[in-house]
């Protein structure tokens, strides 16, 4: 078979077939097309038979490209290699051996909702309240100790706290019942075949047997399961090719262990590395700045990517005033791109967090540029974001039904679909909303909550209102009792929802619930464009790995941001902040862009932050500031306010640089409640806001 167009590394990979390898692939080194062709080699250079070749990835996407390119290279015959993910071959092994593990022929895989039924139920049993055990807290705690082969018993030594005794006394119940109901989780697709070889030496010789030459795609990313069936498997002959990059480990937090790629050589004694520096996507500039920022971490193997593409262009850098100036740097960038014939879905702006998103979305879509959000749901369509303005249109609005049923038993208040069905039949029968149609029960205590929330209203800034939303209905606590990272992630961006009111009331001045929502409408009706191609790419850094771009914009370098505040203080945290950095980077093919800003509201609060360390740690030669855009002059936020106090009364007469002529129709501390000409009727403003100003009667008259 031809290998010509391989260069030399790669054909080594390639034809080195027996005994152990590691490829430490770098980022846009062609490791695919390397596991790929190896797999061809072996069929059509050494005669081994497909089915003596176990491949596995960590995505049905990855697999079923890698079915596809073997299929090109060697034709019909690749459909008996077994190319899949992790799972997807442990399910396989215990369709084979159900009855030696003491399941059914018709066994059933319970998805994670199923699991948490299933938890819930036990704690039910238990007679133990959810609201201070979190459901979903013990089922995330029970699926670490399954990927790191913990069984109930092996947890009865860490189960010291009280909510740890209660998980131990969950998870010993919760197996009893998958076994009892002929039922697994998804966790035991791989624990069970790791139990099975463990108890049956004969079962695992033959699969040994089998499975004589043994790849792993994206190494660095296994958890504790994942590497000893791998181990397990490749024991026998030790043909065991390895692909990856311990650079590219970002997933610690769900359970990932890069330490498994580093420690290769010291569980295979006679193992072979190769090393794939020659980066086929990036310019050297970009590839210069990716290893200055990488070599910094300790816990890696060193190697240097280099590329022949040519210098390139210089990697552009602008510190801007804040998260809106930021933004609008990049619109103005990409609009030059798109004016030069550049492509929008060869353009992508990455961010470090969910919570960052909701800037770009909204001045994207009023510089009418077409954006997707890939990789996670848009900010505005998060179910905790709808469930919270959900909150804020029925207190508007007691009659906004489709609102109220969104969010009568969010958090869980023991309100059924029966009680909603039966409470819509006595609206309809009484000609009323289903708000008014409440007078009794759990519901009732729901209203009040409403009722409470529509009298404070009238008093308080927005911003001070969406935290009375949270605290009141019991949103942040259930969020917070949960314990896991897609809690904490759906609590940030409750916070930064804050950020929005408060730039809102900044910018106009207005407390107005009404204004506030019909601004907040024109960016959450936005239609989906998931499946749209033809449009910029907003993501996270995490969403983005695996993916490449021509122009690449990395949002918010700075200190608390990226790296994350949660890392600062454990080195293991901060060197993957740094390997995310370093993905983000490897990601632009022909031009770089890195960003942040002054200061930044974020979580509703101004924070002043220094630059990222990971910007410190390039070479200035590579980066070119715009000086001319540094230069600009911004507004202060703070000059939007009055230098001193002002006071109002009932019956004078301001002036509003938008709504023109008022009068003070009400004062109370923070805000003043000012009478103008229709359409705008009555606003609600903050007191001290620049954009009012005293008439003297005269001047009116």
């Amino acid at each position: 078979m031809n290998l010509e167009t391989l260069n030399k590394e790669q054909k080594e990979a390639v034809q080195t077939t027996e005994g152990a390898l590691l490829i430490l692939a770098g980022a846009g080194s062609g490791k695919t097309r390397v596991l790929t062709t190896r797999i061809a080699y072996l069929i059509e250079e050494k005669k081994v038979s497909p089915y003596a070749i176990l491949a596995i990835t960590f995505t049905n996407k990855a697999a079923k490209e890698m079915k596809e390119r073997v299929s090109s290279l060697v034709g019909t015959v690749a459909s008996n290699v077994q190319i899949s993910t992790f799972h997807a071959f442990g399910l396989r092994i215990i369709r084979e051996n159900y009855e030696v593990l003491g399941y059914d022929k018709n066994f059933v895989i319970l998805d994670s909702e199923d699991s948490l039924t299933v938890i819930k139920r036990i704690l039910k049993e238990m007679n133990v309240d959810p609201k201070i055990y979190n459901p979903t807290a013990i089922k995330n705690k029970i699926s670490g100790c399954k990927n790191e082969l913990i069984t109930p018993i092996g947890y009865e030594r860490f189960a010291t706290s009280e909510f740890e005794k209660i998980v131990l006394e969950v998870y010993k119940r919760y197996q009893k019942t998958l076994k009892n109901n002929n039922s697994m989780d998804f966790d035991d697709l791989l624990v069970l075949p790791i139990e099975l070889f463990r108890s049956h030496n004969e079962i695992l010789e033959r699969y040994q047997e089998r499975f004589r030459y043994v790849l792993i795609d994206e190494y660095q990313d296994t958890n504790e399961s994942q590497y000893i069936l791998t181990k397990m498997i490749a024991h026998r002959y030790q043909n065991i090719c390895v692909v990856g990059d311990p650079d590219q480990s970002i997933y610690s937090w769900r359970g990932a262990n890069y330490r498994n790629i580093l420690n290769f050589e010291k569980d295979y004694k006679n193992a072979k590395t190769i090393l794939l520096e020659q980066n086929y996507r990036s310019t050297k500039t970009i590839l210069d700045a990716a290893n200055a920022v990488i070599k910094n971490n300790q816990g890696r193997k060193e190697k240097n990517l280099w590329s022949s593409k040519g210098e390139g262009e210089k990697i552009g850098y602008y510190r801007a005033y804040d998260e809106r100036d930021e933004a609008f740097y990049i619109i103005r960038e990409i609009k030059q791109l798109l004016a030069k014939g550049v492509k929008e879905n060869s353009i992508a702006v990455l961010y470090r967090t969910n919570a960052q998103s909701h800037i770009f979305e909204e001045e994207f879509l009023k510089a009418n540029l077409p954006f997707k959000i890939v990789g996670s749901i848009g900010f505005y369509s998060r179910k905790e974001i709808k469930d919270l303005l959900a909150y804020l249109r029925l207190i508007h609005n007691e009659k906004d039904n489709v609102s109220l049923m969104r969010i009568i038993n969010v958090p869980k208040r023991g309100i059924g679909l029966k009680s909603l069905q039966n409470l819509i039949e006595k609206a309809d029968k009484e000609g009323t909303s289903m708000y008014e149609a409440i007078t009794t029960g759990k519901e009732l205590a729901f209203k009040n909550t409403i009722e409470d929330l529509k009298r404070v209203s009238e008093e308080i800034t927005l911003t001070e209102l969406v935290d009375k939303v949270l605290e009141t209905t019991g949103y942040r606590q259930e969020l917070e009792s949960e314990k896991s990272l897609e809690a904490d992630i759906r609590l940030e961006n409750l916070e930064e929802f804050k950020s929005i009111t408060r730039s809102f009331e900044e910018t106009y001045g207005v407390i107005s619930l009404e204004d506030f929502l019909l601004e907040t409408s024109l960016v959450s009706d936005v239609e989906d464009y998931k499946n749209d191609n033809d449009r910029i790419s907003l993501m996270t850094v995490h969403s983005v790995k695996g993916l490449e771009f021509d122009y690449v914009f990395v949002a918010g370098l700075e200190e608390g941001i990226f790296p994350h505040i949660n890392s600062l203080m454990d080195n293991g945290g901060l060197e993957e902040e740094r390997r995310l950095c370093y993905v983000a980077i490897t990601r632009a093919k022909e031009k770089l862009y890195l960003l942040n800003a002054r200061k930044r509201m974020l979580f509703g609060k101004d924070q002043v932050n220094p630059q990222s360390r990971f910007l410190r740690e390039i070479d200035s030669e590579l980066i070119e500031t715009n000086e001319k855009e540094e230069k600009e002059v911004k507004v202060d936020k703070k000059e939007m306010l009055h230098d001193e106090e002002v006071n109002y009364e009932v019956g004078e007469y301001v002036y509003h640089d938008v709504f023109g002529m008022g009068r003070v129709v009400e004062v109370t501390n923070s805000l003043v409640s000012i009478a103008f000409k229709m359409p705008h009727g009555i606003k609600k403003l903050m007191k001290n806001h620049k954009s009012i100003k005293k008439v003297k009667e005269s001047q009116n008259e």
